[in-house]
């Protein structure tokens, strides 16, 4: 008789002996066993023990010292095995993130190049995000069902496609028809980035112990911050390229998804991330996780608010050479790179250098309720300075520049810190097994609010009086976002820590019979144990 010991990873055995004594054996199973190809039995440390005697190794070598060696061989031989679909994974999103970047510029200032509107180039991107809206949902069931290899190498195809098809955009045709092919084009970079995305968000949690939230809080922060550096660097290397020929920053971005292909179609199990339960609907993503609803409204409301200014009229008001700061492609480029890089990095250690100081440590939904508030003030004070200060109505260059590197830089700093913790709350909200369903639905959410701030900045950068009103007018909208997002991680059923603002400020006190007051209060008592998670994945 077998018992299978579900989330302690312990299978044990029942079997009666000669003697006609009852013997009890057990091995540990490795957390990765079930996506196991071959079906093996995962190496672990035996234990034995007879009904009503004492513990004894199991095996055909006696002595008290044998098992403690199988033990750390065979914690050893988990640990690799768990780390090895993580490395490849993030390789392959990483790789995949540096042409999502670069792609976004080339079109973005090739465009400009040939006199698109604002309005004009945001509808290029329409697809783009629009497929993200379907793709996030569906990858999320396909991921559970057929396994996050799948989605993987789908769509490192796709982003192949997509680059083929902007390869293909000729100089002589109208508006129109550049607007068209081109909106297709990016419909297949959108599918390709949602269904990559996927496998980057799902495998922390598949490599993380369920009680070892902290670990999971730093590896989701620094995956995703150093995701978003390195599409920082891809708007760079986009606009360096572009300078000097079109179809070489095409192809430096092939290159990059032609080295990523061969890790992920050898190197992973196609059982990886798949869900125990075969019956998965897009309707069970709405009914089964309240949580994962709510947050995934409020990350709607953050994302849009970002994209309401920096997609589209920010680099067109640093190309704009009547009204803005008439900046080179080079420098447009350089000025996306540095602040999504910063962006990034703030991200990867928020939770090190911001939020545990702060015994905001692992975060909950008051965390993320006052960072999206502390975020109002960012949008606020830009709308303001450049609708009523002098600097902008006189167009001061050198006050103007000033302007946009505290303000943006300061917006980056606080949304990094709300991304991160977002991040790390929709995996931890999430099932187990269905971590890429509820992800995928999750950012969904993140590709409407997208699509959303991109169309909306469009029309208003291109339509709410001059090129300074109009960029002025993104930021008061983005000030609405960014209230929503805030108000609306209140009703999340996850009290537990309460808030603090440092080791001397209480905002909201631990909920009635929290497990982890202690923890909270000295500033996350998870992190020393967090520090020995990797060894027992």
């Amino acid at each position: 008789m077998q018992e299978q010991g579900g989330e302690q990873g312990i299978q044990i055995t029942l079997e009666r002996g000669q003697d006609g004594r009852l013997r009890i054996s057990g091995h540990e199973v490795n957390r990765l066993d079930e996506f196991d190809d071959a079906g093996k039995r995962p190496s672990g440390s035996d234990v034995t023990r007879e009904h009503g005697g004492d513990t004894a190794p199991s095996g055909d070598m006696p002595g008290a010292e044998k098992p403690a060696e199988k033990s750390a061989y065979g914690s050893v031989k988990e640990r690799i095995n768990a780390l090895g679909p993580f490395a490849i994974i993030s390789l392959a999103y990483l790789l995949f993130t540096v042409t999502d970047g670069a792609i976004r510029t080339i079109v973005l200032l090739h465009a400009y190049n040939k006199d698109f509107s604002a309005m004009e180039v945001a509808l290029m991107f329409t697809l783009y995000e629009t497929a993200g809206v379907a793709t996030n949902l569906l990858a999320g069931v396909c991921g559970s069902r057929w396994g996050i290899k799948t989605t993987l190498l789908t769509g490192l195809l796709l982003q192949l496609g997509g680059l083929g098809m902007l390869a293909g955009w000729q100089d002589s045709w109208s508006k129109g028809e550049a607007i068209v092919y081109v909106l297709f084009a990016q419909m297949l970079s959108g599918v390709a980035k949602d269904l990559t995305k996927l496998g980057g968000k799902t495998v922390t949690k598949l490599v993380t112990p369920e009680e070892k939230q902290a670990r999971l809080f730093k590896l989701v922060s620094f995956i995703t911050g150093f995701k978003n550096s390195l599409k920082g660097l891809g708007y760079f290397l986009g606009a360096a390229f572009l300078m000097w020929d079109y179809f070489a920053a095409l192809a430096f971005n092939a290159v990059l998804i032609l080295l990523a292909l061969p890790f992920a179609a050898l190197g992973l199990s196609n059982k990886l991330g798949r869900a125990r339960s075969k019956s998965l609907t897009l309707t069970e993503i709405f009914r089964k996780n309240r949580n994962v609803n709510i947050l995934s409204v409020a990350r709607f409301f953050l994302f849009g608010s970002r994209d309401l200014w920096f997609e589209v009229p920010l680099p067109f008001f640093l190309r704009d050479d009547v009204f803005g700061l008439g900046w080179n492609r080079a420098a447009v480029g350089a000025f996306l790179a540095c602040w999504i890089i910063g962006y990034g990095q703030v991200q990867s250690w928020s939770p090190q250098l911001l939020l545990k100081p702060l015994r905001q440590y692992p975060a909950n939904k008051w965390t993320a309720t006052l960072w999206a508030a502390v975020l109002v003030a960012c949008p606020f004070a830009m709308g303001a300075i450049v609708q009523f200060s002098d600097v902008f109505r006189d167009q001061d260059q050198g006050g103007m520049v000033a302007v946009m590197v505290v303000g943006l830089a300061a917006f980056a700093v606080v949304f990094a810190v709300n991304s991160s913790v977002h991040s790390y709350l929709i995996v931890k909200y999430s099932d187990g097994d269905k971590v890429a369903m509820n992800v995928g639905f999750y950012y969904m959410a993140n590709a409407m609010g997208r699509l959303v701030g991109t169309i909306a900045s469009g029309a208003l950068y291109s339509y709410v009086g001059d090129t300074r009103e109009g960029f002025a007018a993104c930021f008061w909208a983005s000030v609405g976002f960014v209230v929503l997002a805030s108000v609306l991680c209140v009703p999340i059923a996850d009290d537990r820590g309460g808030l603090q603002c440092g080791p001397c400020l209480t905002c909201v006190g631990h909920a009635e019979g929290d497990p982890e007051q202690g923890g909270a209060e000295n500033g996350g008592g998870e992190e020393a144990p967090a520090q020995q998670a990797m060894a027992k994945v």
